[in-house]
């Protein structure tokens, strides 16, 4: 009998804010919430980004004057809305109108002199420089013909919006971050997040499994690009600096498991990550998936983190005519003044997608861990499928590869919910990229699987509208949103587009642009759909929090559904706890630097398992069974 991976915390940062109990959820849906929970929403992103503070329980300013909600959303509501989501670059990121370079130059000066200190003289010398000592530190130069020199320079960036954090939302004020790139110091506080959010020790969560049933899966696409990073190395030598011994190590794409391991959790479990371009997170997750039905693991962290929003990624990327641009909005809509917060329109007219910022974690259980533990339960996670393309003659192209995933993952689904549940109360998260070739054929892809299961008026929308595209955790940014949409039936709606393009094929589709209320039918089944660079597709299936109980009701019956059901009241007052410190700006971040070593002999060794030191459990050598028939 497998077990059943449940979601039994989730968490993260990017665009739309903060992403345990749903918060950046309701910052995309804010136009359809009650004037309570708006206002509720709009005072958490303003204690986020610094605007207010909460003192002695009351919000105030700077200035320390109370304020109510319906204050505060008077003064700071709308520099919240426009704080968050896609946006102009901000400047603490790239100045766009002014990002550095190097022009390259010629000059020629037969005669020209100048001086400069000896120990700046370039080895070797150039040939056309005559030079003669002035004194023990000064030289001067002589020049005869021409030299060629880089000169600093600025120039204007064509990409001008992106999916960032928060404005005023810095990680590295967060915690001791010491140098860390960007995307690492985004890993410890969206897994922080994540962990926080389950409302369990995670003290208690070691005590209940062995030390190597724990797994933890995340990592990035572009590896760590900053200054801090491979960025900062491969700069160096073109800027005269050093490289710091912490640039290559804390620049490798595997770095965001390793902070987990080695900083938040004290894990010694399974490591590691899978990448698979734009569907890495999916990726991730199934490792996961199939390691706790496989009986592998009992718990396991899986999610992305990455920052890709440097010059150098985003020059990659206009290469290659794929996002966005200033002068493409300006043509789409024949305007000079270009809405930035509109560059992202997946299946509408559009012109390419939005590089955005994320960090997004899930924290799986098997159900019967889940239960034993009192773990509140947002969904369960029940397959990943990835197929390639085949034979490509453009690498970016896409292929039948995310067919043959989106068809398996609903013929999966329908085996669990049955053909109503998959035709009446599913949708899909596209991935939506916003590029003219993927609204034509993701759309075909939707529509002609809906066409081959019988399903009419498919619910399709696509997150990236809000937050942009995140590369690696982009399907965590879908997967936050489907658990918001199983809680509050409601479906976002693609708003930063007038209308669906004429291409774009919806027969069998509805693409909603405003929130699309679904709590008469109910939502049972998301499907989280990523295409990836060079054929890497993969489809997702995610069960609503409902379809989940029903099951376990099923498996263990009601005796034992009713004694979870009591100790998961302890487990939710805990986690919502943390949400309105989380609301106040404390965040209790997890960061363990130097603490808890353990050293190597200490560590009880037999021939039938190991004791590692601040484990409950040892870890055991399992006997082998796989290969039994093959052996004497």
């Amino acid at each position: 009998m497998s077990r059943l991976p449940v979601i039994v915390g989730f968490g993260g940062y990017n665009a739309a804010g903060r992403s345990s109990f749903h918060q950046g959820f309701k910052r995309m849906v804010i136009e359809s919430l009650d004037d309570q929970s708006r206002q509720e929403t709009i005072a958490g992103l303003a204690v986020m980004t610094n605007l207010v503070k909460v003192v002695g329980g009351q919000y105030v300013d700077n200035e320390s004057t109370p304020l109510t909600l319906e204050e505060l959303e008077n003064l700071y509501g709308q520099q919240v809305l426009e704080a968050t989501l896609i946006r102009r670059i901000e400047t603490s990121l790239i100045d766009v109108d002014n990002t550095p370079w190097h022009k390259a130059v010629k000059l020629n000066g037969e005669g020209s002199e100048f001086t400069i200190s000896r120990r700046e003289l370039p080895s070797p010398l150039p040939e056309s420089w005559e030079v003669e000592a002035l004194s023990d530190k000064l030289v001067k130069i002589t020049m005869h013909g021409e030299l060629s020199v880089k000169m600093d320079s600025t120039r204007e960036m064509p990409v001008k919006s992106a999916g960032q954090l928060p404005t005023g939302f810095n990680p590295d004020e967060m915690y001791a971050s010491r140098f860390h790139p960007r995307g690492l110091q985004m890993t410890i506080v969206g897994v922080t997040d994540a962990i926080r959010s389950m409302g369990i020790d995670w003290q208690d969560v070691i005590a209940a499994v062995e030390p190597d049933e724990i797994g933890v899966f995340s990592g990035c696409v572009f590896s760590q690009m900053d200054e801090h990073g491979l960025g900062g190395m491969m700069q160096s030598r073109l800027k005269g600096r050093r490289v710091s011994a912490k640039q290559l190590p804390l620049g490798l794409n595997t770095m965001p498991a390793d902070f987990i391991n080695a900083y938040v959790l004290g894990s010694v479990g399974s490591t590691g990550s899978s990448t698979g371009a734009c569907a890495t997170f999916l990726y991730n997750l199934r490792v996961g998936i199939e390691g706790i039905q496989a009986g592998k693991y009992r718990v396991v962290v899986v999610g992305n983190s990455e920052a890709p929003i440097t010059p150098e990624i985003i020059d990659g990327f206009a290469a290659m005519s794929a996002l966005a641009t200033e002068d493409g909005l300006k043509r789409l809509d024949a305007t000079d003044t270009p809405d930035l917060r509109r560059s992202s329109r997946p299946f509408g007219e559009n012109c390419g997608f939005t590089i955005a910022e994320s960090s997004q974690y899930v924290i799986l259980m098997d159900d019967e861990l889940a239960l034993d533990l009192g773990a509140d339960i947002h969904g369960a996670a029940t397959d990943v499928f990835i197929n390639a393309d085949g034979f490509k003659k453009s690498i970016s192209a896409p292929g039948p590869g995310n067919y043959i995933t989106l068809a398996k993952a609903v013929a999966a689904a329908r085996e669990l919910v049955g053909d109503e549940g998959i035709r009446e109360r599913s949708f899909v998260h596209a991935h939506g990229s916003s590029t003219p070739a993927n609204r034509t054929t993701e759309s075909d892809l939707f529509n002609r699987v809906a066409e081959a299961f019988g399903i009419s008026n498919w619910p399709v929308t696509a997150v990236k509208a809000y937050v942009g595209h995140s590369i690696g955790p982009a399907s965590g940014d879908q997967i936050m949103s489907a658990l918001g949409s199983f809680k509050y039936n409601l479906i976002p709606g693609i708003k930063t587009i007038d209308k669906v393009a004429d291409d774009v094929h919806q027969e069998n589709l509805t693409i909603p642009i405003a929130d699309l209320d679904t709590s008469a039918e109910g939502l049972d089944v998301a499907f989280i759909n990523s295409k990836g660079f060079g054929g890497n597709n993969a489809t997702g299936v995610i069960l609503s929090p409902t379809i989940v109980e029903s099951m376990l009701f099923k498996r263990y019956g009601e005796e034992r559904m009713e004694a979870y059901n009591t100790k998961k009241a302890t487990t939710v007052a805990k986690a919502n706890a943390y949400n309105e410190q989380a609301l106040n700006g404390e965040f209790n971040i997890i960061y363990n630097f130097g603490t808890g070593l353990i050293k190597d002999a200490d560590l009880d060794i037999s021939d039938r398992a190991i004791t590692v030191p601040g484990f409950d459990h040892p870890v055991l050598y399992r006997p082998e069974t796989r290969y039994k028939d093959m052996l004497k």
